[in-house]
């Protein structure tokens, strides 16, 4: 039988001082921090909420750079559908859905895989969507120099799902554009794109 091995690692100072405060946090809100159930819970938080803030700590547009190819290519690219989980800044409370990004290349192309790890690092921080669709768009647009940027993304938000207004349903879209996909047709071809199911 095989042994499970965690891969992640964690300054141990930080996690110990994180898991305190989660630990008082319980206690608190009234909960049993010494019920077995709820022992490892306090360490696990501080693992936690580490990891899903660790897009702090990588630099997105040094993702793009390391593949980075030239090519004479310039049509659109498109890479849609990319799953996406944050912590939205207000309450700590997930948001989630996909990203569609599009982007027509100026002499240079990126390793496709590249894309949705620069989804994964600024998704890694504490976000409002609106913020999030825009990093995205100016990372990619900073950094690759591209004729045009598109980036499209759809989230539900557990702040509004959970609590508050409490709509199981909705979701949110928000959406950037820059250079060629300012123009109405080229917007309108890439919307359509990732509306579709191409088989």
């Amino acid at each position: 039988m095989g042994s499970y091995k965690n891969y992640e690692e964690y300054d141990q100072k930080v996690t110990d001082s994180i898991k305190v405060k989660y630990s008082q946090i319980l206690d608190e809100v009234g909960e049993d921090v010494n019920r077995e159930g709820i022992l490892k819970t306090p360490e696990r938080a501080a693992k936690a909420i580490q990891y899903l803030t660790s897009g702090h700590c990588e630099d997105p547009a040094e993702i793009l750079r390391s593949a980075m190819f030239a090519e004479d290519y310039h049509d659109m690219v498109i890479v849609k559908d990319i799953e996406l989980y944050s912590l939205c800044e207000h309450h700590i409370l997930p948001f989630f859905g996909k990203a569609h990004i599009a982007y027509i290349p100026d002499g240079q192309i990126v390793g496709l895989s590249k894309i949705p790890r620069v989804v994964d690092i600024f998704s890694r921080r504490l976000q409002v969507q609106e913020r999030l669709t825009h990093d995205i768009l100016e990372c990619i647009n900073s950094t690759l120099k591209p004729r045009g940027v598109a980036v499209v993304i759809e989230a539900s938000h557990m702040c509004m799902m959970m609590r508050g207004v409490q709509k199981q349903n909705s979701v949110t879209t928000t959406s950037g554009f820059r250079g060629q996909f300012e123009k109405i047709e080229t917007r309108e071809e890439f919307l359509k794109l990732i509306s579709s199911n191409l088989s």
